[in-house]
């Protein structure tokens, strides 16, 4: 049995290390599990081991449940053992993407600046010090939800005495609330079979990367030792990037890989359905809120559209429209008012030249039997920004920790049927180029000045903060953070259309776990 020794070096989150790739696995799961784990891991009569067993995560939660044992019990551990436990876990006491399905942003990197839990009490109590999602990314028994409380409070000592804690009795609202709700809410359950097919192949992909727009292009993956060698390539109105690296498959489904095209390094957070689809978000290593959106299928599977882009075609003009699919027919069956030309079709695209002499709206043609949904606009109604409300982290400033910026982009609608904005019948346009600015969010950040200190905002709507550390121009030599609103103004007609968002550039994060 292997001694537990204190490690020379603890290292930190491995979320990337779970998309690098090692030549064969020197020591297996099992055996970290017998020889390791169960040192303090009791055997339990039906096989299992205590605590373990009791729980089902996502690769990243065991790998973050592997760093505190390393942490906090010193446990000494190899990084070959260590990958190979993460991975067994992983496959054996893992979550269905279905489970995932509703959190699968954190897991992806998805920016987010808010996330709440499904009501006030589970957000305030599990909310405030990290995402919901990491509480809704775990199944567990019972009697484990009551010992990850328990931990919280051994572990944290302070919790009751922390803003929204020492208001009300925390201790008696755990045991008698929090710990029922998530007993039920996330129970064990049964744990998915691991994946257990061969994902080799080429697919159609497309996606969009907010701030230089949609692509399409080709994912290969290629089985190889026990992972999978990858190539990506993304084609953007600007030029193409390919990406080449490692991946592998952990659990029922869940794909994680690391590569580079020689300047960028990037990662893959993607979830493989049954059928071979694939979907997820791909991020820039260094800066995870800078990356795209992807839907692949296999190239020789059933007949099926990916995504039509752009979504709408003004009304009166020529638009290229770039359909991404498979098996798609070269018949095009158009409505009344609309006309449209294949201009080419190659590697699972076609572009078509369609114009509509219509009514502003809705409306589908046919590529051999898929349809393809698309917008007729004479110029959208309003505009909105996305994200609503984001974060940017100052950085640099010869410190470590690099800037963290904001990407925003200008939505277009029209108002719908009811002819009113805002509406659950407005009708989305996509993505408008447009000017932007930044002001003071209030009079506290006026008083600061923080506009003036806190950062950029570019042409493509891509936030840049300042830099970290003091500021001897500001008052009492405080850092470069600031309370902001963004500004988009878009040309549409004879009246611009403007919208606001709120940006908070913070401080830098100083922990970033796999799970935020």
């Amino acid at each position: 049995m292997k001694p537990l020794i204190r490690s020379a070096l603890v290292t930190s989150c491995a979320f990337g290390a779970l998309s690098l790739a090692l030549p064969a696995f020197a020591v297996t799961g099992e055996e970290v599990l017998e020889n390791t784990c169960a040192a303090c891991h009791a055997a339990t009569e039906d096989g299992g081991y205590e605590r373990i067993s009791a729980v089902r995560k996502t690769p990243e939660g065991w790998d973050m449940t592997v760093t505190r044992m390393i942490r906090n019990h010193d446990v000494y551990l190899e990084d070959d053992e260590r990958l190979a436990i993460v991975r067994h876990l992983a496959d054996t006491r893992g979550l269905t993407l279905e489970e995932t399905s509703d959190r699968r942003y954190i897991l992806e990197r998805e920016p987010v600046a808010f996330d709440a839990g499904p009501d006030d009490l589970m957000t305030q109590t599990c909310g405030r010090c990290h995402s919901y999602a990491r509480v809704a990314l775990q199944r567990r028994s019972p009697q484990d939800w009551e010992h990850l409380i328990n931990f919280h409070l051994g572990q944290f000592p302070t919790l009751e005495y922390q803003a929204l804690a020492r208001d009300r009795d925390w201790w008696g609202i755990a045991k008698a609330e929090i710990i029922p709700f998530l007993a039920k809410t996330y129970p064990l359950g049964e744990a998915p079979a691991a994946f257990s097919g061969d994902a080799s192949g080429d697919y159609v992909l497309a996606g969009r990367q907010p701030g230089r727009g949609d692509y399409t292009g080709m994912l290969r993956l290629q089985a190889a030792d026990g992972d999978y060698a990858v190539t990506m390539t993304l084609d953007f109105a600007d030029g193409s990037q390919t990406f080449e690296g490692t991946g592998r498959i952990l659990g029922a489904g869940e794909w994680r890989a690391t590569l580079t095209d020689g300047t960028t390094s990037i990662r893959q957070v993607f979830a493989i359905a049954e059928d071979g689809a694939i979907s997820g978000r791909w991020y820039e290593t260094d800066r995870d809120m800078i990356g795209g959106r992807i839907a692949a299928l296999p190239e020789d599977g059933a007949t099926q559209v990916i995504a039509a882009t752009p979504r709408r075609v003004r009304i009166g003009e020529e638009t290229k429209i770039r359909v991404a699919g498979v098996g798609l027919g070269d018949d095009l069956t158009l409505p009344e008012g609309v006309t449209a030309t294949t201009e080419s079709s190659d590697s699972g695209v076609m572009v078509l030249s369609v114009q509509a002499q219509t009514a502003p709206g809705p409306f589908s043609l046919l590529v051999g039997k898929q349809q393809v949904d698309l917008v007729a606009y004479d110029q959208p109604d309003r505009i909105t920004i996305v994200p609503e409300m984001a974060m940017a982290r100052i950085g640099g400033g010869g410190g470590p920790i690099p800037k963290a910026p904001a990407q925003f982009e200008a939505m277009g609608w029209l108002n719908g049927p009811d002819g009113q904005a805002a509406t659950e019948d407005d009708i989305a346009l996509g993505a408008f180029d447009a000017q932007w600015a930044v002001d003071n969010f209030d009079e506290a950040a006026a008083a600061m000045e923080d506009a003036k200190f806190a950062g950029q905002i570019d042409e493509t709507g891509l936030f840049v903060p300042a830099d970290a550390g003091p500021n001897p121009e500001r008052p009492m030599m405080t850092n470069n953070a600031g309370n902001l609103k963004v500004i988009a103004t878009v040309e549409a007609g004879d009246t611009p259309l403007t919208a606001e968002a709120h940006l908070y550039a913070t401080v830098q994060r100083f922990v970033d776990a796999p799970i935020r």
